[in-house]
């Protein structure tokens, strides 16, 4: 395998091109079994239908864990909408659109989203009141089934030069509530400093799903504390001082 070309480096891991593929090999350290479910992952979102990079291959390259998939030529959405400005609104329409398309899937070997946020709650730095207080909410929370992606954000849509859409990365999907999902997206606007485009993108949400928006904003705190326990020291404070916020308004 040619690991010359670098495409992305992302928090211990590292993609890249050889050809027709992409190659992504992950930090010595890295635990096993989160690479092998990662792949089985997005093994099993293959079988929704979903247009996602086919998986090739699990390997090990210098000691490392790899995941061998498709490579997709094209640009992220967050490129697009970084270039063209004018667009922001068409592009975050047909966003919404795909992750609802991802929401009208099934699948039912992957994990429960409300079981990994229980997990990472009891995990979160915060008093034992307000972890008491998020796991009754979570628990109170009407359960689906849905297939969601865990951190559909622009920049892990792929748009190639025929307009065809491919969604990148699944190692957080889970089946759940839609609406845990849009909290999520909403709040990684937010940590990328652009507030617009995540009041723009819940509205966009709310509107083509028929979701009160009250009814996603319930599940921010939830959210932002089980996404607490990951990132940097800043992006957890961020976090924190939103899953303190036992009644959102």
């Amino acid at each position: 395998m040619n690991l010359d070309r670098i495409i992305a480096v992302r928090n211990r891991k590292t993609v890249y091109r050889d050809g027709d593929k992409c190659i992504k090999v992950f930090d010595k350290n890295y635990s096993k079994a989160d690479v092998l479910n990662e792949a089985l992952n997005q093994a099993r979102i293959e079988e929704t239908g979903l247009n996602i990079p086919k998986i090739l291959g699990v390997t090990m390259i210098d000691g490392c864990w790899a995941i061998v998939s498709e490579y997709i030529k094209g640009k992220t959405l967050a490129q697009l909408m970084q270039e063209n400005p004018e667009k922001k609104q068409e592009y975050l329409s047909r966003f919404v659109d795909l992750q609802m398309e991802v929401h009208s899937k099934t699948c039912p070997l992957l994990n429960k989203l409300k079981d990994k946020m229980n997990r990472k709650i009891s995990q979160a730095e915060l008093d034992a009141t307000t972890r008491y207080d998020l796991h009754t909410r979570l628990e109170g929370m009407p359960k689906h089934v849905k297939v969601c992606h865990g951190d559909f954000n622009p920049s892990n849509i792929i748009i190639t030069e025929d307009g065809t859409a491919y969604i990148l990365d699944w190692s957080h999907a889970t089946q759940g509530n839609a609406s845990a999902d849009a909290a999520r997206t909403y709040l990684l606007f937010w940590l990328d400093g652009d507030m617009e485009g995540a009041e723009n993108y819940l509205n966009l949400f709310c509107e083509k799903s028929g979701t009160p928006k009250q009814y996603v904003q319930k599940w921010m705190p939830i959210v932002a504390a089980s996404q607490s326990v990951k990132g940097n020291q800043k992006e957890r404070e961020f976090l924190l001082s939103w899953a303190n916020v036992v009644e959102y308004q």
